[in-house]
């Protein structure tokens, strides 16, 4: 059993599940219950989702296998605790961001960050007691046009200027859409590091070109990440998950 000062290798994982469904109209299928065996493969102490629906009802009369629990419950393993915030409220239901724990959630907030009408976004502050330690864990999903990503991050970095002690450690993940607007830059320039020894594409799942996600961190030290590779991981969602482990600063 882990002793008080010893700190093992923390392990983050970041999902966007594509509300637990993929495919268009007629053609399209339920992957919610292949999700939720993904999710325990990953073996994370904090997995961080974006797309996660709380509810829908369209949905519910179309698949027959749909799950009564809400898809951050159903999807969280044996143990774990899961959060969920709602970002956006539309016709037949509503879906938004959550953090599934191994370790217990000590508190909880949601802040808005749409920008325009179009698109609603938020941002998930949780606050997870690691061992000795809290750990601040963000969940974002940022937007689709540059000029609003470029706003939402600083509205996230605000936040946490205000809400979170320079001194403590510090975990961003999600889905931040960017396609080369210097987001990394930013939150570098903030404070915030990631693994960038090589490019670990995440999006889309079936030919990975690009990094849409990504784990940042102050306060702890990247050491690893990776995206695990597939047909069954391809046939799941849109983007993979990205897994990235961090060391403790001190």
């Amino acid at each position: 059993m882990l002793q008080p000062h010893e700190h093992p290798i923390l392990r983050v994982a970041t999902y966007n599940i594509h509300k637990g469904v993929q495919g268009l109209g007629p053609a399209r299928r339920l992957e919610i219950h292949n999700l939720g065996h993904a999710v325990e493969q990953l073996d994370a102490d904090l997995v961080c989702l974006q797309e996660v629906r709380r509810m829908h009802r369209r949905e519910e009369r179309h698949f027959a296998h749909w799950p009564s629990q809400p898809q951050a419950e159903y999807l969280a393993p044996e143990g774990y605790e899961a959060v969920y915030r709602t970002n956006a409220i539309t016709r037949h239901g509503e879906h938004g961001n959550a953090l599934l724990s191994r370790w217990p959630v000590l508190s909880h907030q949601h802040q808005d960050m749409s920008d325009h009408r179009f698109e609603q976004r938020g941002l998930l502050h949780t606050e997870v007691q690691i061992i000795d330690r809290v750990v601040h864990v963000i969940v974002v999903h940022l937007g689709l046009i540059p000029a609003s990503r470029l706003r939402q991050v600083a509205q996230l970095l605000d936040f946490i200027d205000q809400n979170i002690a320079v001194s403590a450690p510090v975990l961003v993940a999600g889905d931040f859409n960017d396609w080369g607007t210097g987001l990394g830059r930013r939150m570098a320039g903030a404070g915030f590091a990631e693994w960038r020894e090589q490019p670990t594409p995440t999006y889309p799942s079936r030919l990975p070109l690009n990094q849409l996600d990504h784990v940042y961190a102050r306060g702890l030290i990247p050491v690893h990440a990776m995206a695990p590779s597939g047909r069954i991981w391809r046939r799941m969602s849109d983007h993979l998950p990205l897994v990235a482990e961090f060391a403790w600063a001190d």
